[in-house]
This record gives C-alpha cells, structure tokens and sequence, in this order.
C-alpha cells in the first residue's frame, strides 16, 4: 500500500490505496517511516510524496482508528521524519488531504495540488486532538487565525483558498502534478548535498 519509486536521488513515495481513499493503517504509516529514513541513510537529495487515484489520502482509516491508531506515536514520528530530512521534500497532493493525514504534508518543505483538492482537519467535531506538532507547522504557514478556522471552526478549504492562504505553493492540472514536482526538484537535484542541506537550514 506503499510504494517507493527510486531515481537516483530522487524518491517518490506513493500512498496506493485507492480503493479506501488511501485512508492510514499503522502498516502504512510504518512503512513510510522506515522509507524516509532509508532515503536520507541512502542519500536522497528529494523526496516527493504522493498518491493513487483522486485523493491524496482521507486520514486514518476507520477500523484502524478503532483499535487506536489515534494515539500512535507514528504519526508524529513520521512526520519529525520528513521535517528533519536534509533534502527538499515535496507534497504532489493529487487530491484531498484530510485529517491525519495533514501531518505529513504540513512537514514537507513544498506543497502543490490539483484544482479539486480540498484540505481539512476534523479533530474538533470527532473528539480527537491533532498530532503535537501539526497546530503549530500549520500556523506557521497560515498563520493564527487561519489556523483555529481549520482545526476549531472545521472549516473545510478548497485549494483556491489554501493558495491564497500559503496552505499550498502552487495549483497543477492533474496530468502534470508529477512533472511539476520533479520541475521543482531540478535544482536541488543539481546541487552538492552539503550546501542544499546549509540553504534548507537557513530558511
């Protein structure tokens, strides 16, 4: 349900659970742990995260949740993960990114969507609190108020809005959000491993 795609120094981790809106199992969220450290032990200069089918993914799945998955430190450890890694990492979000799911695009230094991607985080309304660094990497993209919109007020946002806000980078057409991300992977691509490193730590 994860799948890794190497070239060279460019990794693309795919979500492919279609079917299920890519809803998070434990499985999964352990398995894209374990491939973003092995892209940085492996000396991936970029990492994109993306997914299958007309969602990026709905959260945590359902049964999952029941048996407690909310709770799982791996989501927070998965995103620290993509937020310590030394390279350029890129959230293509072919669709809606909902719930837990935030964690780890809110981590990933860019995010580009298509048109009909949508973006909320219901943790108000279904009695859950959000991964402990989330609220704030959230915040820091749009700010305070934007942020309680979304996490107290459940606002649902369309990707329109999530560009003017700073939620996202860039709107894609879908036939060319891969592209688009390898386009914006070029330069770091380019670049001696130390100075991409020193340039992402300074900003």
């Amino acid at each position: 349900m994860i799948q890794v795609e190497r070239d060279d120094c460019l990794w693309t981790l795919h979500l492919s659970r279609p079917e299920k809106a890519n809803a998070l199992t434990a499985d999964m969220l352990r398995r894209l742990e374990t491939s973003v450290h092995e892209a940085r032990d492996q000396g991936a200069s970029v990492m994109i995260l993306t997914g299958a089918g007309k969602v990026f993914s709905a959260g945590a799945d359902l049964d999952a949740m029941k048996a407690g998955l909310g709770g799982d430190p791996v989501w927070e450890r998965l995103s620290s993960a993509i937020a310590g890694f030394a390279g350029l990492t890129i959230a293509a979000l072919n669709g809606t990114l909902a719930g837990g799911a935030m964690g780890m695009a809110l981590a990933c230094d860019l995010r580009i969507a298509v048109p009909e991607a949508s973006f909320f985080y219901p943790v108000l309304r279904l009695g859950h609190l959000p991964q402990p660094s989330d609220p704030g990497r959230l915040a820091a993209l749009v700010g305070p108020a934007r942020a309680r919109m979304i996490l107290l007020a459940g606002q649902r946002i369309g990707a329109a809005e999530a560009l003017t806000w700073g939620l996202i980078d860039r709107i894609v057409a879908p036939e060319a959000l891969m592209d688009a991300a390898r386009g914006l992977a070029g330069d770091a691509l380019a670049a001696a491993p130390g100075h991409l490193a020193a340039l992402k730590r300074m900003t």
